[in-house]
């Protein structure tokens, strides 16, 4: 096979990268090796094994094949200043071996208040329970981030853009504080991936993906990752071992096949939602579109500075109606799925109201305009834009006929 030199762009590395020849063989993809025990050839190769914790040793089960070690190894060359990457069952999974793999009992976490819900329930739920305790904190103040910090904060979890406010934070400022003080710098860069934010160039410790969303890019498996330098990465991998946390060869053949088109994907169905949220932007119904991507946008500036791509997946707020207009947008829509999750093939759409979710303190975001707040987050996918634009037109006829 042909092999990229160490400075090819992102684009052919996702096409290369992972392919040894030794797992593949003669063959384009790593054939799935489906394996619980490993056998060695006499006892000298089994105490041989035992010593060397790393992708492309032979041990058990638990610690993969050719497969996973082909997924994870095309990971890390898509991350700059990674070591390695670590796989777990889902993205839920990966922020909570993550965070495991930093946090003790007695430590305190900063949460990024605009972070992914099930991030924040975590935050609240299974880490309080440890013994860990989580202070939220607005990812858009920057001036007060450094007062935040105590002498137990060990860790902060950011994510840009925030889930369903879709605002931007400024991450290499947020992730240089953050070293200053001694904690640990994580970042859910799911929306973005490596290929729009290469998340440890910009200062950020760990990097976490959910591989359901665009590493798969067909809607059929869930899966997470962690990429991160060698001390980290150390750390991840114990951790991960030590919860028993594994993928299965044929999801991870799933995902290695989805991330050789990714970049294509994330290309394609990042000009279809500008073209979308630029329409729904001169929409009366409309009050407010909120994807950093567009122009005029309030983080428009800080996106330009630190992204190189984007993804589909953007929300928009309706104007002056309650939430039985909502339902009557969203059942009216035919090409877009009612579901959650994005990344997919398929376009998506949920509603959202996000003050629950959000400290009273940091409510409403700065960016947030006026008193509406019925949303609605759209996941773009492959289908033709014009075709997605009628679609949500007539949906809007529709509501306003009651």
């Amino acid at each position: 096979m042909a092999k990229a030199p160490k400075d090819a762009r992102p684009d052919t590395k996702v096409v290369t990268a992972g392919r040894r020849p030794e797992w593949t063989g003669p063959v384009v993809n790593p054939p799935v090796w489906r394996a619980s025990t490993h056998l060695y050839p006499d006892m000298a190769a089994k105490e041989d094994g035992g010593k060397h914790n790393e992708d492309g040793r032979f041990f058990y089960g638990r610690r993969g094949a050719p497969t996973q070690w082909a997924l994870a190894e095309a990971l890390t060359e898509l991350e700059p200043g990674a070591h390695g990457t670590v796989l777990y069952p889902s993205g839920v999974a990966a922020i909570a071996g993550a965070l495991l793999a930093v946090l003790k009992p007695g430590d305190v976490l900063l949460v990024t208040d605009n972070a992914y819900e099930p991030s924040r329930t975590m935050a609240t739920g299974l880490l309080a329970r440890m013994g860990i305790e989580s202070r939220f904190f607005d990812p858009l103040d920057l001036d007060g981030f450094a007062a935040k910090f105590c002498e137990r904060t060990r860790a902060v979890l950011l994510e840009s853009p925030g889930s369903l406010t879709m605002e931007l934070c400024d991450v290499p400022a947020l992730a240089a504080i953050a070293r200053e003080k001694g904690a640990v710098s994580l970042l859910d860069n799911t929306w973005a991936s490596p290929l729009g934010f290469p998340a440890l160039t910009h200062g950020c410790d760990i990097a976490i993906m959910s591989l359901t969303k665009h590493v798969g890019g067909h809607s059929d498996l869930m899966m997470g990752s962690a990429s991160a330098g060698k001390r980290w990465y150390a750390r991840l991998r114990q951790t991960a071992q030590a919860l028993g946390h594994v993928v299965s060869p044929d999801d991870a053949a799933l995902a290695a096949r989805g991330l050789r088109t990714m970049a294509v994907r994330l290309e394609r169905s990042t000009a279809s939602a500008l073209k979308i949220a630029r329409w729904l932007e001169s929409q009366p119904e409309v009050a407010q579109v909120m994807c950093p991507m567009l122009p005029g946008s309030p983080d428009h500036d800080l996106w330009q500075r630190d992204f190189t791509g984007g993804c589909g997946l953007f929300s928009f707020v309706l104007k002056g109606r309650d939430s039985a207009a909502r339902a009557r947008f969203i059942d009216a829509l035919t090409l877009f799925g009612i579901g959650y999750s994005w990344g997919g093939y398929e376009s998506l759409v949920v509603p959202f109201d996000p003050a629950p979710i959000r400290s009273e303190t940091n409510w409403p975001p700065a960016h947030w305009s006026g008193d509406d707040t019925f949303g609605v987050r759209l996941s773009i996918g492959l289908e033709d834009p014009a075709d997605l634009i009628a679609d949500l037109d007539q949906a809007f006829t529709t509501m306003e006929q009651g």
